[in-house]
């Protein structure tokens, strides 16, 4: 990557934080965002702050789409982004009104020390509670300090009042002229009679200004109500910065993200994409009441034992949220079986549900063993998807047929059906699927499907004419070298394609693996080390070179495979 004058510059800025104070009061508004960059790829937390805290705009994105390479912001620069932000809310410099932070997370333990998912959700929770707290604490403040001021005029006037009687007396009689004696009674007189009127003034002035105190407590506070309501009555009227993030929560964090979305305050947590794990159907109920209903995007539930009734019973509940496109299901318990009482009623019900989706465009089932089901499913969306991930779901031959004459297999842009076994019965399927979605199709995974040699051959047709397809996932599939150099042959002449992930070849593993064995089986079987694998990338280099396809990627490295850097 290559910087501009401007960039470089800006890491040299921000890379002496003791200088700081001298350019800080000059910077102009327009190279804010620059010397922000440089603050996060240099790693300058306090530099961050300092930006942050006096940010001259009304918006502030960091995250989004990462180039590849690019690493996502360092851990302590974000936590000094955090507060700032709580800071900058006194702070007269600072007009910041909308922080986005949606795609900021990283992979927990990644390159760099990136902030996850999980630690960013409660570090804004914690954010949240906190502006609430210090808004309450500077409000105190303030009133108190007003207190003291209507407190002490108040003290003022009352003097004022109490000392006209005796002005008004020592002019009337300044010009008598008495004797020392008669003086004296005089004085002393004056002096008693004086004193009980300044007793009684005294006394009305505190009268007076307790009253005057008290209506303007009921003022305040209304009637029956206490300071302290009126006070977080207050702070909680006024939204100062909306900060929007996508947002996960298991169990541990459940708590936490209730009362940060249900705390009124200078900060208003917004979320895009909600990702929760381990929460039961009642608990992510109770999420969903709190979440503002516009602006999510997207729900994703994992590990959570919801059952065919519990998602029947939260789907009502999505339909609440206008521009949901997204819902991602992995590994929820669903199980449908004929002989289990009501279960049709159920997925009747499931149907009902998905159909009030009305901007569903992404939909992904990982593991719900729903076999011969997905017409049900599938029919009642009211629009065609653009996403469909169904990997480890024991499709039929059934469910193929359907989803390649559905209205869904022309308008899809995803298509995951990794682990799902194909052969000479549901191949027609494919063949069909795979013709109808040419135009559109970008991201094809076809992993552990237990492609031969003889199937990828007849399926190979199909896939060329996928003109606009970018990537490609065919790892552990039962393929040879022969079928494997095939694949890569195909692979060069379409021009869309930049990444390729294959399988290894049966002649790389060690001796002793079955004729046609699982995905499990080339998962776990060790490779032969007598064997040079670098030989198996050096012959599909070859074939890259010849045909002048140097810029597609090929990768046999599951773990490490992303399709996202495509784009």
């Amino acid at each position: 990557m290559v910087l501009s004058l401007v960039n470089l510059c800006a890491r040299e800025v921000v890379s002496d934080h003791s200088s700081s104070p001298c350019w800080l009061r000059w910077v102009p508004r327009e190279l804010y965002r620059p010397l922000l960059e440089a603050a996060f790829s240099s790693c300058r937390p306090l530099a961050v702050g300092e930006l942050v805290q006096r940010w001259p705009e009304r918006t502030l994105r960091v995250g989004g789409r990462r180039k590849q390479g690019q690493t996502a912001p360092n851990r302590l620069c974000i936590q000094a982004l955090l507060l700032a932000v709580v800071r900058g809310l006194s702070d007269q410099r600072c007009a910041l009104k909308v922080l986005d932070l949606c795609g900021l997370q990283g992979d927990e333990g990644g390159l760099g020390d990136p902030m996850g998912g999980w630690s960013l959700t409660v570090a804004l929770c914690t954010m949240a509670v906190q502006a609430r707290a210090a808004a309450l604490r500077a409000q105190r403040r303030e009133g108190e300090r007003e207190r003291k001021r209507f407190s002490a005029l108040e003290r003022e006037k009352d003097v004022k009042r109490e000392r006209g009687p005796w002005k008004r007396e020592k002019e009337s009689n300044g010009h008598e002229a008495s004797t020392g004696k008669e003086l004296g009674l005089k004085d002393r007189e004056r002096t008693g009679s004086c004193g009980i009127l300044g007793e009684k003034e005294l006394i009305k002035g505190v009268r007076r200004r307790m009253e005057m105190e008290r209506k303007r407590e009921t003022a305040v506070t209304g009637f029956g109500g206490s300071r302290k309501e009126a006070e977080e009555k207050d702070v909680s009227s006024e939204v100062l910065v909306h900060v929007r993030a996508d947002l996960f929560v298991n169990a541990r964090s459940l708590e936490r993200f209730r009362v940060a979305l249900s705390t009124l305050g200078p900060l208003k947590l917004q979320c895009r994409y909600l990702r929760v794990e381990e929460i039961s159907v009642s608990s992510i109920r109770t999420l969903l009441d709190l979440l503002p209903c516009q602006g999510l995007l997207g729900i994703d539930i994992r590990y959570s034992s919801l059952g065919v009734a519990g998602l029947a019973e939260l789907l009502p509940l999505l339909s609440s949220f206008p521009a949901l496109n997204s819902l991602r299901l992995h590994y929820c318990n669903l199980d449908f079986r004929r002989d289990h009482p009501g279960q049709e009623d159920t997925l009747r019900d499931l149907s009902l549900g998905l159909a009030k989706l009305q901007e569903l465009r992404r939909l992904s089932l990982t593991a719900l063993r729903l076999p011969g089901q997905l017409r049900v499913l599938l029919s009642s969306l009211p629009q065609p998807l653009q996403i469909l991930e169904l990997p480890y779901l024991s499709l039929s031959p059934a469910d193929l047929a359907y989803l390649s004459c559905s209205h869904h297999a022309s308008t899809l842009q995803q298509l995951d059906l990794s682990e799902n076994h194909l052969d000479e019965n549901t191949l027609p399927s494919i063949r069909r699927l795979i013709s109808q979605a040419s135009s559109t199709l970008q991201h094809l995974c076809l992993s552990g499907c237990g492609l031969t040699d003889g199937l990828l051959g007849l399926l190979l047709p199909s896939l060329g004419g996928c003109w606009a397809l970018k990537s490609l996932a065919l790892a552990l599939n039962p393929l040879s070298m022969a079928g494997l150099m095939d694949l890569v042959r195909m692979a060069v002449r379409m021009p869309s394609l930049r990444h390729l992930l294959y399988p290894n070849p049966l002649e790389d593993y060690q001796p002793g693996l079955p004729d046609l064995p699982s995905s499990a089986q080339l998962l776990d079987w060790p490779l032969d080390e007598t064997t040079d694998i670098n030989t198996t990338s050096s012959q599909l280099n070859r074939v890259l070179m010849e045909s002048g396809r140097s810029e597609l990627f090929l990768t046999c490295d599951l773990l490490n495979y992303d399709k996202d850097l495509v784009d």
